[in-house]
């Protein structure tokens, strides 16, 4: 794992303010993962338990153990534009 989540706060609905090791954060909007099929996806289909997201080593983690690969996250945001830098990478 490159690239760990040091810091995520919700933002309201399926929204994350999420800060990564290497000094970039962005925001991410959630809400096309919500529309997909699953059954771990489906209590995080209520925002007030989406809201209840946590950090475990680095990667978001839900209370019913499910959790998102950080390195996945770090190049969806990248890709999507979402990611500024706020400090030098050490």
């Amino acid at each position: 794992m490159l690239n760990k989540v040091v810091k995520v706060e919700s933002l309201g609905g399926f929204r994350l303010g999420i800060r990564f090791g290497d000094g970039s954060a962005g925001e991410h909007d959630f809400s096309a993962l919500m529309k997909e099929p699953g059954e771990m996806l489906q209590p995080l289909r209520d925002p007030a338990y989406f809201a209840r997201v946590y950090l475990d080593h680095g990667a978001l983690t839900w209370p019913n153990g499910y959790d998102m690969c950080p390195d996945w996250l770090h190049m969806t945001m990248e890709d999507a534009g979402e990611l500024r830098v706020l400090t030098k990478a050490t």
